[in-house]
C-alpha cells in the first residue's frame, strides 16, 4: 500500500522531523496526505482526499476502528493542547469507533471521544466532544465541552457552555445510525485493503473469471467454500492460491494478535486425529503468512491440511479450520476439537448433559435453523449485532462445535443463539449464551429431551390441548426470576405471527415463582388460539435477554 505521508517540516518551534505511525491493519488511501507525528490505530480507514497535518500543532491520535472520510481536514494550532485518554498532551485526540464524516474540520486543540459521529461539513475547534456524542451536519462546536451522549442538531452553533449543557441526549435511532456508519466503513476498510493485496484480490478475480466458464469440477471445500480444482486440490483455487474466505480468516486472526500455524495428515492420521505440524510461521504479515500456507499446501498435496489460530498469551488454540481436503467432501472443521474455553465465558460444553446442547437438540428436532450473533459492549447497547460464521451442519454435535467456534472467536463479547422458523422465515428464539463480564448467562432447558416410544422427540412448545407449561418454559421462568429479570408475555394470531407483529401483555407484577407460573398459565388459557412468547428483560440494562415461544395453537 502506497501512502502519501511525510515527516513534519522543520519550523522555528519544532525540528523533530517526526513521521506518521500507522498500524499495519489500518488502511490509508494513497490520495490522502498525512504529515508529521500522526498516530493511527488499528483498523482505521482514512478515505481519499483527506488532509491530516501535524506540522504546527502536534501530535495527533486517531483511535482504533475510527473512520476519517473523504475531504476531512485535521490540523492544529501551535499553542494549546488537550489531555488524551492516556493522560498525555495532544493537539488532536480522536477516540475509538468514531466517524469523522465528509468535509468535516477538526482543528486543534480538540478532543473527540469514543463512539462519536461528526457530521458532514461540521467543525470542532478548541473544544471537547464527549463519548457517544452525535454532531449532525453543518454544525459548529467551539470553545466548549460537550457532555457525553449529547445530540447536536444540524446547523447548530454551540459556542457557550450553557448551550452545550442544554443539548438533548442521543436517542436510540440516532445511535443506530451512527453505528451503521461505523459498520459500513469497517467493511470499506477491509475492501480497500483487499483491493491492493494480490493475495486477496487474485482469488476474487479468478472466481469472477470462472463464473462465466469453468474447465474443472466444482467441489465443496472443508471450510464450506467451493472452488474449481483438480482431483487432489480440495481447498485450493486452480491457480494454487488459497480461497478468499481462508485469506480473510487469516487476516482476522492476525488482526486479533493471534499466531497462525498449520498441520497436515494423510487419510489414516486424519481418521485417528493424529496431525503433524508444518513448518512454523513466525511472521505476522499477511503476505508472508499466505506464502507459508501455500508452501505447506504444495508440499502436502493429497493430504488434509488445517489452519490454526493460536492465542500465544493464553497458550491455547482459538480456531482450527481445514483448508485442504483431498476427498473433496465437506468436513466438520471449525472448532471441532478445541479445548473447552475457560469457565465463566459462556462456552457451550460438548457433552450431551449440557443444557444448551439439549436446547439445540430440541430446536433442531422442531425444524428450526440455528445461527449465532455477537456484539461488543457498544453494539450490544445499540442492539447492533453481527453474524458469526454460518452454521452449515445439521447434527447437534456439528452445531455445538460451531457455537464453540463463535464463542472462542468472540471472547469478551456478547453472543446469542438464534433459532429461525424456515417456513415463516421468522425468529422463534433468541437466547444470550455469553456475556463479557463473566456473569451467568441464560441456560435454557436443563432437562434432557424426553423421547417417546417411537423414538421421536416431544416438542418443547405446547400446543392446544396441553394444559400446563412445558418443563423448559417452567425452568426458564425460574432462572429469569432468580437473576432478577422482569417477565412479560406477547401474543399474536396467525396473521400477526407470520408478520412478527406481536401484541404486548402487561408485565407480571410478581417475583414469586408460583405466582408467575399461575399467571402465565391463566394467560395461556385466555389466549388458547394464539401464539404466545415469553420475554425476559434486564431492567438495569433495559434490554431483552430472552425471547422464546412457549405456546402455539393447534393447526386445524
Amino acid at each position: 500500500m502506497i501512502v502519501r505521508s511525510s515527516a513534519a517540516p522543520p519550523t522555528p518551534w519544532s525540528k523533530s522531523l517526526a513521521e506518521p505511525t500507522i498500524h499495519e491493519t489500518a488502511f490509508v488511501h494513497s490520495f490522502s496526505n498525512i504529515i508529521g507525528d500522526v498516530r493511527i490505530g488499528a483498523n482505521v480507514l482514512v478515505a481519499p482526499g483527506t488532509s491530516i497535518r501535524a506540522d504546527e500543532g502536534t501530535p495527533f491520535h486517531i483511535g482504533d476502528s475510527t473512520n476519517i472520510q473523504d475531504g476531512v481536514v485535521i490540523h492544529g494550532l501551535q499553542h494549546g493542547r488537550v489531555v488524551g485518554d492516556d493522560g498525555k498532551n495532544y493537539s488532536i485526540w480522536i477516540g475509538n469507533d468514531s466517524s469523522i464524516t465528509h468535509m468535516a474540520l477538526i482543528h486543534g486543540p480538540a478532543y473527540v471521544g469514543n463512539n462519536c459521529f461528526i457530521g458532514f461539513r461540521s467543525t470542532v475547534f478548541n473544544a471537547r466532544v464527549g463519548d457517544g456524542c452525535i454532531v449532525m451536519m453543518h454544525a459548529l462546536i467551539q470553545d466548549v465541552e460537550v457532555p457525553p451522549g449529547r445530540y447536536v442538531p444540524s446547523g447548530s452553533i454551540i459556542t457557550t457552555q450553557q448551550q452545550a449543557d442544554r443539548l438533548p441526549l442521543v436517542q436510540d435511532k440516532d445511535a443506530h445510525f451512527a453505528s451503521h456508519v461505523i459498520d459500513v466503513n469497517e467493511s470499506l476498510a477491509a475492501g480497500y485493503k483487499c483491493s491492493v493485496d494480490p493475495a486477496c484480490i487474485l482469488p476474487l478475480r479468478n472466481d469472477e473469471a470462472r463464473s462465466g466458464h469453468t474447465n474443472g469440477s466444482t467441489v465443496a471445500n472443508g471450510n464450506g467454500t467451493t472452488s474449481t480444482t483438480s482431483s487432489n486440490s480440495g481447498g485450493l483455487m486452480s491457480t494454487g492460491r488459497l480461497s478468499s474466505e481462508v485469506i480473510e480468516q487469516v487476516r482476522q486472526l492476525l488482526a486479533r494478535g493471534y499466531r497462525v500455524g498449520t498441520e497436515h495428515a494423510d487419510e489414516r492420521r486424519f481418521r485417528t486425529s493424529s496431525w503433524r505440524s508444518c513448518a512454523p510461521i513466525a511472521s505476522g504479515h499477511l503476505n508472508e503468512v499466505v506464502s507459508a500456507l501455500d508452501a505447506c499446501l504444495t508440499e502436502h498435496t493429497g493430504e488434509y491440511v488445517r489452519l490454526l489460530g493460536i492465542d500465544t498469551q493464553a497458550k491455547r488454540r482459538v480456531s482450527e479450520i481445514i483448508i485442504q481436503n483431498p476427498t473433496g467432501q465437506p468436513v466438520n472443521s471449525i472448532a471441532a476439537k478445541l479445548p473447552a474455553p475457560s469457565q465463566g465465558n459462556g462456552a457451550v460444553p460438548q457433552g450431551s448433559g449440557s443444557s444448551l446442547s439439549d436446547q439445540v437438540r430440541q430446536l433442531v428436532s422442531q425444524g428450526y435453523r440455528i445461527s449465532t450473533e455477537y456484539a461488543d459492549e457498544r453494539r450490544f447497547r445499540n442492539s447492533s449485532w453481527r453474524n458469526c460464521a454460518p452454521i452449515t451442519g445439521t447434527q447437534v454435535s456439528e452445531i455445538v462445535a460451531s457455537l464453540n467456534g463463535c464463542l472462542s472467536a468472540h471472547q469478551g463479547e456478547y453472543v446469542r443463539l438464534i433459532a429461525a422458523d424456515t417456513k415463516t422465515k421468522r425468529r422463534a428464539v433468541e437466547v444470550l449464551i455469553q456475556q463479557p463480564n463473566g456473569q451467568p448467562t441464560i441456560q435454557v432447558d436443563k432437562h434432557p429431551v424426553q423421547t417417546a416410544a417411537n423414538g421421536s422427540s416431544h416438542q418443547s412448545v405446547p400446543t392446544n390441548g396441553s394444559s400446563n407449561l412445558s418443563h423448559e418454559a417452567v425452568d426458564q421462568v425460574r432462572q429469569l426470576l432468580a437473576q432478577g429479570h422482569r417477565i412479560s408475555l406477547e401474543f399474536a394470531n396467525e396473521r400477526r405471527f407470520r408478520n412478527s407483529s406481536w401484541q404486548s401483555a402487561p408485565a407480571l407484577q410478581t417475583n414469586q415463582f408460583s405466582s408467575a407460573i399461575a399467571a402465565i398459565e391463566s394467560f395461556l388459557s385466555d389466549h388458547s388460539q394464539e401464539y404466545i412468547r415469553l420475554l425476559g428483560t434486564d431492567i438495569k440494562a433495559k434490554k431483552r435477554v430472552v425471547e422464546v415461544l412457549i405456546y402455539q395453537p393447534t393447526k386445524g
